[in-house]
């Protein structure tokens, strides 16, 4: 869709388009009240500058598991590369993601397009060793990175 369909979307088309960007409902009715934005650029600004620290919480819930199968497995998925990892790696993923979420109270939330599965996992051990304030400020980027990949995506839908 172009940002001018965008625009002219009914709020709750709006809002349910956003929410496929990012399960974060504050965020999504916080873009849609900003409209009309006329261009791409704008949009992706607006979205930006609305993401907050308590967005995170809802937009967790909304992602998978990095090396889960079933995500890596849909067509056009952000974690297309690590579904060709092999078992050791996927193993090593899991057994991360637990220790993970076990230390953050939350999924382990990376930016996976392009990246692969070893990639993602010397990420996730490295991550491991942040204090948690650092965590939800790094797990936070990530979700803008996201954001913004799957903003451009619904625009050239």
């Amino acid at each position: 869709m172009t940002p001018e369909e965008f625009d002219a979307l009914p709020a709750a088309d709006a809002e349910g388009a956003l929410l496929a960007v990012c399960t974060a409902p504050r965020w999504a009715a916080q873009v849609v009240a900003g409209r009309p934005y006329g261009s791409a650029e704008a949009l992706r600004a607006a979205a930006a500058a609305a993401l907050t620290d308590a967005d995170l919480e809802p937009a967790l819930a909304g992602h998978p598991r990095i090396g889960d199968r079933a995500a890596a497995a849909r067509p056009g998925s952000e974690q297309a590369r690590v579904g060709a990892a092999d078992a050791g790696v996927l193993a090593a993923l899991a057994e991360g993601n637990r220790a993970y979420e076990e230390r953050f109270g939350h999924v382990y939330l990376v930016c996976a397009s392009g990246r692969s599965a070893e990639d993602l996992l010397a990420v996730l051990h490295a991550r491991l060793g942040n204090d948690p304030a650092t965590e939800r400020a790094v797990a936070l980027g990530e979700l803008a990175a996201i954001n913004r990949l799957r903003l451009d995506a619904l625009l050239r839908a």
